[in-house]
């Protein structure tokens, strides 16, 4: 059995694992590059292995630096299976045709403006692709056993990453491999912790915080704290949100805090459809979640859900204190991109950051202080105060990234860190070796390894 690194290499997008195995190969993940453009640029090239020599996908979750690439995938000629489980699916169909919706749309907006260097400009991929691709979804529970090619024994174990993540394990010809996909944590805000998976020869793991430890600082406090001052200001709260995870967790933190009176009366929008539409998915597989159903149920109370583009374009000509919920999370498409044009100029805003911003996203300029973000082929001023809420990742750090690796019944042979900037990814590597005393490697772009 050998390893094929396809992507996540010196990134934390792209999440693509080939596993060459005699009886067929199987990918694990499919996921879209995102922030620099010469990783965006590999979303569009040939793919470096032929779609339709390929067995299977097997997916860690929906979220899409890991499923993303998959109508595209299809495009070029794959025609096996995909296996993930009930929620990954249901959560696949909201993200992938909400992804190819927003694409087709930036495509006509881009023409329709003349900004884009590219005549015409095009989407990466349409609704008829990810339409194909859904058509190929196969639901597999948590512990079952099957075979995603002939010799190879699949099984997935929660992750506690996001609804129906997954560890996936394979197994064949007495070799096995382990992959963390994102790995959730302990205590996360809405979901149960990760459960222990059994052990393999090797484990490729994530390492997005890989050198860093989560602050202990309480969101909610943070939270409380960034609304009433933007408040007092008379200005707009506008937080950029991945539309499923963190969409959910900031609902569920908005309602504690209106329960207990710990923030003002204001208005709340959650201009995502898609996020909406993840609450259903939420409340039909709520047994992964810490909530109970009537809390679950309580996530949009008194949320006023914007549907149409008309009413996210009233949003912006509004004023005084509210807070406003959009995709994407990294600022870098879907409809937070129209308010960030609209209030990233105005001092009384804040511009709230609540996850990993990866390099060569808006999200990442702003944090890193930017004056201005490109946004539609324009400069846009950005005067807002720009925040980061702590302690709301859905990833593991790295000290609980190792202490989930020693609680493997047995270590691994090898160790591939994967899904992490160069100085994360570096960082993991050297805290496992000092402190478990296993060896590691960073695979490279394309390269493959032998498990």
């Amino acid at each position: 059995m050998k390893l094929q690194f396809l992507g996540a290499t010196d990134t934390v997008t792209g999440s693509r694992t080939l596993v060459r195995h005699a009886s067929g190969d199987v990918l694990v993940d499919c996921g879209l590059f995102q922030g620099y453009k010469q990783l965006r640029l590999r979303n569009w090239a040939t793919p470096p292995v032929p779609p339709a020599s390929i067995n299977a996908v097997v997916l860690t979750h929906a979220h899409l630096d890991h499923s993303g690439w998959l109508p595209v995938l299809v495009r070029h000629g794959f025609r096996g299976k995909v296996y993930c489980t009930a929620a990954t699916r249901d959560l696949c169909r909201i993200l992938l045709l909400d992804a190819a919706h927003l694409q087709e749309e930036e495509a006509e907006y881009a023409n329709r403006h003349a900004f884009s260097r590219h005549h015409p400009a095009l989407a990466l991929f349409t609704r008829e692709d990810a339409l194909r691709s859904l058509e190929l979804f196969r639901v597999v529970g948590f512990g079952e056993r099957w075979n995603p090619s002939p010799e190879l024994e699949a099984e997935l174990t929660p992750s506690g990453h996001m609804l129906g993540s997954a560890f996936v394990r394979l197994e064949g010809d007495g070799q096995s491999v382990l992959f963390s996909g994102d790995l959730g944590r302990p205590r996360d805000l809405l979901l149960r912790a990760p459960l222990a998976p059994r052990p393999a020869d090797a484990v490729v793991v994530e390492s997005t915080y890989g050198d860093q430890e989560h602050p202990q600082a309480d969101p909610l406090e943070q939270l409380a704290d960034v609304i009433w001052r933007t408040a007092r200001r008379g200005g707009a709260v506008l937080v950029p949100a991945f539309a499923v995870g963190r969409a959910q967790a900031l609902l569920h933190m908005l309602q504690q805090l209106k329960s207990e009176g710990r923030i003002p009366n204001l208005p709340l929008f959650l201009n995502s459809p898609m996020a909406a539409a993840a609450l259903a998915v939420y409340r039909e597989h709520g047994r992964e979640l810490r909530l109970d159903g009537a809390a679950v149920g309580r996530l949009d109370d008194g949320v006023e859900v914007v549907e149409s583009p008309e009413a996210s374009r009233a949003i912006n000509a509004r004023r005084g204190p509210m807070v406003v919920i959009a995709g994407s999370g990294m600022a870098t498409g879907g409809r937070i991109v129209h308010h960030l044009k609209a209030f990233a100029p105005g001092r009384r805003n804040t511009i709230l950051l609540t996850g990993h911003q990866a390099g060569g996203t808006r999200g990442a300029a702003l944090l890193g202080g930017a004056s201005a973000v490109r946004i539609h082929g324009e400069d846009v001023p950005v005067r807002a105060e720009v925040a980061k809420l702590e302690g709301m990742s859905s990833h593991a750090d790295a000290r609980e990234t190792v202490a989930w690796l020693r609680a493997l019944a047995q270590p691994p042979r090898k160790v591939f860190i994967n899904h992490g900037e160069p100085a994360a990814a570096d960082g993991l590597r050297q805290r496992i070796e000092r402190e478990l005393g296993w060896s590691c490697t960073l695979p490279a772009y394309l390269e493959t390894l032998a498990v």
